[in-house]
């Protein structure tokens, strides 16, 4: 049997697992105002903090695109990330087929995420695979992010 197609199997046999939460990160001012800067998204609710303790959200908080793009990479789990398979290649972030913000990330707010792997297929030389990805704000009952994270796995 390939190497794809053991690859194929023992990924299907996860599918409904659901990977330890990363470690506890801060998202900083500091790392919030650089996003600001290189994504050129300076609005008021994201670095204006004199202006944002009287806003809807009584602080400024993260961009919902830096809170998605950092996800991937929290320190403690890699909860996103993919473990190597023999004869795999490299592994490709492919997308998301959904992402919804259901509640912000206040600056300094403590956050974590949780992976369950929901979808597995093969595309040609390669494995697609679908994590429902999941980020907590500490203390909130409601997640900041809900989405359907897509990679490819590369034979």
């Amino acid at each position: 049997m390939s190497d794809l197609q053991n690859a194929y199997e023992s990924m299907t046999a996860r599918i409904g697992e659901e990977k330890p939460a990363t470690d506890w990160f801060e998202l900083t001012q500091e790392r919030i105002n650089d996003f600001a800067d290189v994504t050129l998204d300076h609005q008021w609710i994201h670095i204006d903090e004199e202006r944002a303790k009287v806003g809807p959200f009584g602080t400024t908080i993260a961009h919902g695109q830096l809170t998605l793009s950092i996800m991937s990479h929290l320190p403690g789990g890699g909860s996103i990330g993919i473990p190597q398979l023999p004869g795999q290649k490299l592994t490709i972030n492919y997308g998301f087929d959904r992402v919804r913000f259901p509640s912000p990330v206040p600056v300094g707010a403590m956050i974590r995420t949780t992976s369950t792997l929901k979808r597995v297929e093969i595309k040609g030389e390669m494995i697609e695979t679908m994590n429902e990805v999941v980020l907590e704000v500490q203390g909130s009952e409601k997640p900041a992010i809900v989405a359907e994270s897509l990679a490819r796995l590369v034979f």
